[in-house]
């Protein structure tokens, strides 16, 4: 049995396996067939992660923070989760391929996703022109026309943030009225750069190795339009990754896992959360990092206790 198995592998999973390996916990970090790396997978160039002044690609950042843990000890499989046992001291985790593990500790680090407005070109054109992240990728946008999907106060945030480098804000919003809170409506409203299209949905984008523009349709009349763009951002949302423990553990009304006050202690003892899956507000590379490590000492602290037989007393240092 393990002492410790990690669920995922964004910045949240790596560096709780870089401090959890360190601390000679040899811990399992279940990576994902399919999204290892986690949503720095699909960006180009990080240039505000501490330590990189020139920036650097988001694929090799995780690809360093990977050999960062397994340098430690960490043990990284490429399989997918279909089932977890949190109920006993023992924790269950069953792997797609049959394969089944058990260890005294879980730290949950399964990310979000950002929604996404289902179409081809939008997958094809992800990181070249087409993003959903105004603080990782606006500064690659300076003097650009560009737009903002989304009605709602993150919509209004990246609209308003992203006039700081582009010379032209669009926001495309699919209903004559914003969701957005009052204070954020008006700001976007009040900035210059910034123009709204009401009763509009993005049909399509254009473009072969950077977005060129947008078939607009209008969800009144149905009406066909093209706005020419060098960039879109889509901000409809996004989801935190906790399918696999719904009804297995309490979850906000934001849909991220309860923590207890600043730890990673979630609602069932010996199980811990980390990065996006717990963060409904920030959601960036640095602050996940940062919750991987207090999952990773609030996991060292937990097994302390329990060799100790006072696992009720556990608290923080």
């Amino acid at each position: 049995m393990r002492k410790v198995i990690i669920i995922g592998s964004g910045p949240a999973g790596y560096t709780a396996a870089i401090y959890t390996a360190r601390a000679g916990l040899e811990p399992l970090v279940i990576a994902s067939s399919v999204e290892a790396g986690g949503e720095l997978m699909k960006t180009t160039e990080v240039e505000n992660f501490p330590g990189f002044p020139e920036g650097i690609m988001g694929p090799e950042l995780m690809d360093l923070m990977q050999k960062q843990a397994e340098k430690f000890g960490a043990e990284v499989v490429y399989d997918d989760v279909e089932d977890l046992d949190l109920s006993g001291d023992v924790k269950k985790v069953v792997l797609g391929s049959g394969r089944e593990e058990e260890a005294e500790t879980i730290i949950y680090a399964t990310g979000s996703a950002y929604r996404r407005l289902g179409l081809e070109s939008e997958d094809r054109l992800s990181g070249y022109g087409v993003s959903w992240c105004a603080t990782c990728d606006g500064f690659f946008f300076r003097e650009k026309t560009i737009a903002v999907v989304g009605g709602g106060d993150s919509a209004m945030e990246e609209a308003t943030f992203l006039t700081r480098f582009a010379d032209k804000v669009y926001v495309i919003v699919r209903r004559d009225s914003l969701r957005a809170s009052k204070i954020m409506q008006q700001r976007a409203i009040d900035n210059p750069k910034i123009e709204f299209i009401w009763n509009s949905e993005v049909a399509d984008i254009h473009g072969e190795s950077a977005v060129t523009a947008v078939t607009l349709r209008n969800t009144v009349d149905g009406t066909i339009s093209e706005l020419p763009l060098e960039g879109l951002f889509v901000a409809i949302g996004n989801d935190p990754r906790t399918h696999l423990v719904h009804s297995k553990l309490d979850l906000t009304a934001e849909g991220t896992i309860a923590v207890q006050g600043r730890t990673s202690r979630t609602s069932i003892p010996g199980v811990f959360a980390a990065g996006d899956v717990v963060d409904p507000f920030y959601r960036q590379a640095v602050t996940a990092a940062a919750s991987g490590t207090v999952a990773a000492l609030d996991v060292e602290h937990y097994l302390a206790a329990r060799e100790a037989g006072a696992e009720d007393l556990v608290t923080v240092a």
